[in-house]
């Protein structure tokens, strides 16, 4: 890929042996991507859920890494993908992977070794980057009313350091450190199999985004940590699926169906309401000063949001 720094592959000295972390990559007309995907974990156990694909990755997969464990899915959302790769392995940890990322070297036995020295680690995560070497946000904050103010009101500006103004992006916290945080965006992220048989599953209410803000919440709840682990480094194109397939409004409409739900389900319909106010004024706002060629999508999803009764904005389609 132009101007990429990293090398994709992972070698079989990297490490933690494949027996104890298997791969989970959820796709959806994934190229064109999902080859180094694929070879950056060529020596683990890999299983591939597929949902109804037609750009060729059904066929790629069958084709190039005859090894991968394929499974064909309805379409019910990455939480339901994730489940049915889950529930496929039987390894100690399970790493969840996008189509559109690769691991660096070595970059799989760092999060194994930090988990098995730390058994309170539900879920560890790496340092994501992106194609270029620049580093992409990887811990995150649960979303809050508070959290999603400062981000859609554009709050965040005045302070981007700070807990106060950046909590959602974690924005007091040194990315060169070991952090344990909120949770750590899904691009990649291991799980520990002991805190999935407690916790359980992904909540498939969740079709596309805070699935695994959501886990990782109800992980805290039982007592399991999520740490952010910087040695480890993936690199993560970002949004190559939802760009490929989905328009910015249908992107926007899913992520903030998934912040409401997320509100409603572990602070109350109250929160859920609240939310809805503030992330609706700050799309509206948006469409005022955001770029150009997504303010039409902007002022769309503000009167979405305002004009459709919260509860069908919870429902699952519609």
């Amino acid at each position: 890929m132009p101007g990429d720094h990293y090398s994709s592959r992972v070698t079989a000295s990297s490490g933690a042996s494949a027996e104890k972390v298997a791969v989970v990559v959820v796709t959806y007309n994934a190229l064109p991507y999902l080859s180094r995907c694929l070879d950056s974990v060529h020596d683990r156990d890999i299983v591939v859920v597929d949902h109804g694909s037609t750009d060729g990755t059904v066929e790629l997969v069958r084709e190039r890494f005859p090894q991968v464990t394929l499974l064909r899915r309805e379409n019910r959302g990455f939480a339901a993908g994730v489940n049915a790769g889950i529930e496929t392995t039987d390894t100690e940890y399970v790493l969840l992977l996008n189509s559109d990322a690769w691991v660096m070297d070595g970059a799989i036995a760092v999060l194994a070794a930090y988990a098995d020295a730390h058994p309170e680690a539900g879920a560890v995560g790496p340092c994501l980057r992106y194609p270029d070497g620049s580093p992409q946000v990887a811990m995150r904050g649960f979303p809050t009313v508070w959290r999603l103010a400062t981000q859609y009101l554009l709050l965040s500006k005045i302070a981007p350091r700070s807990r106060i103004f950046n909590a959602f992006y974690a924005g007091d916290r040194s990315r060169d450190r070991v952090n344990t945080v909120d949770f750590i965006k899904g691009a990649c992220l291991l799980l520990r199999r002991d805190a999935v048989e407690e916790v359980g599953l992904f909540d498939e209410r969740f079709f596309m985004f805070c699935e695994e803000a959501d886990w990782c919440r109800r992980a805290r709840d039982e007592g399991w940590a999520t740490v952010y682990v910087p040695a480890a480094e993936v690199v993560h194109v970002g949004e190559a699926t939802t760009r490929s397939v989905w328009s910015w409004e249908r992107t926007f409409r899913e992520q903030e169906r998934s912040h409401l739900r997320f509100l409603a389900k572990h602070d109350g319909m109250r929160a859920a309401a609240a939310g809805r106010i503030v992330i609706g004024v700050g799309y509206l706002f948006r469409s005022v000063v955001g770029r150009s060629a997504k303010r039409s999508a902007y002022r769309r999803t503000s009167w979405w949001l305002f004009s459709t009764s919260l509860r069908r904005l919870l429902a699952l389609e519609g």
